[in-house]
């Protein structure tokens, strides 16, 4: 297990009802097992007087990244229902990043991104970590080759050290394999694993 302290951020990544429950609409297999670590993680990263930040996709109810407005996914985590609310498991209280809110893709906690132009811009996520004099991150949470991955990315070229909690993560697997070939790129782009 990683070592916490207040110079440590842990980021939950999209633990949602929508990903994490079987009854939401995009869940992803085995979740349960990943929401039970990342419970756990952020006990630790507590008990440590750690930081612990949650991303959270916040979708509005039409959008291009859904399927039924050309998109590729199934509507999730719509603005204000229960699919986008946090995993009941999570402690109240944590600080949140929302992203998607405008009908941008939201996949890494740190950037959206324009689905028309391709256009990048920062979430809070940063702004928050330096507030906090943050020097190194944990990551864990869903999915793992979707948004843990591109959290982990984006993390490593802003020149932050990353652990990975391998037991926090759990992959949607579109295509076979997809989960192992982000742990894959994880890997390349410098993160370590726990």
């Amino acid at each position: 297990m990683s070592a916490y302290d207040a110079r440590t951020a842990l980021i939950a990544v999209d633990v949602q009802n929508d990903f994490a429950s079987p009854d939401g609409s995009l869940y992803v297999t085995r979740a349960e097992e990943a929401v039970a670590a990342v419970v756990e993680a952020i006990a630790a990263a507590r008990v440590a007087g750690a930081l612990v930040v949650c991303t959270q996709d916040w979708h509005p109810p039409v959008t291009p990244h859904f399927e039924k407005d050309g998109g590729i996914w199934p509507a999730h985590c719509v603005e204000d229902t229960w699919g986008a609310a946090f995993h009941p498991d999570l402690p109240a209280g944590l600080e949140a990043v929302r992203k998607g809110a405008d009908g941008r893709d939201g996949y890494s906690g740190f950037s959206v991104r324009d689905p028309a132009t391709g256009e990048t811009t920062p979430t809070p996520l940063v702004d928050v970590l330096r507030r906090h004099d943050i020097e190194r991150l944990v990551v864990c949470g869903l999915a793992t080759d979707y948004c843990v991955v591109e959290t982990v990315v984006d993390a490593r070229m802003l020149g932050y050290p990353v652990h990975v909690l391998l037991e926090g993560i759990r992959a949607v697997d579109l295509a076979e394999g997809d989960g192992i070939r982000a742990i894959a790129r994880m890997r390349e782009a410098g993160a370590k694993f726990d």
